[in-house]
């Protein structure tokens, strides 16, 4: 079974920084999908972005691309979620998820659609940014 456990949420001033760890256990992490969500109160869900271990590939939504970095330390089976400039409207809860079984796949389909079916969701932390 696997679990995905985030951590490093908290409060910040607009303008700060922020850096989200999902701890991945009971996964190979030579070639899976992780995927960062966001959902603020009464919002959908949106995806922020995705890395595909393997390759390090990226994909970031337009509202965050220049201002987040998400990177992967497969020795530690542990992606990050780097913030920076962070704005109001960053407030939300954030999810990891993970695909280890079609990485390929829900890699291409975040690019393509900004979402994707992952297999794997941890339970979210919570980012505040005052303004």
């Amino acid at each position: 079974e696997v679990f995905l456990v985030e951590s490093g949420g908290g409060l910040v001033q607009a303008g700060g920084s922020l850096r989200l760890s999902c701890a991945a256990s009971g996964i190979t992490f030579d070639d899976v999908a992780i995927g960062w969500f966001r959902q603020a109160p009464g919002k959908e869900r949106e995806g922020v972005s995705c890395i595909r271990t393997r390759d390090g590939g990226t994909y970031y939504a337009d509202s965050v691309k220049g201002r987040f970095t998400t990177s992967s330390d497969n020795a530690k089976n542990t992606v990050y979620l780097q913030m920076s400039s962070l704005k109001p409207e960053d407030t939300a809860v954030y999810f990891c998820a993970a695909d280890g079984v079609h990485p390929g796949i829900t890699f291409a389909t975040m690019i393509s659609f900004g979402d994707a079916d992952f297999d794997s969701w941890g339970q979210g932390t919570q980012v505040t940014v005052s303004a």
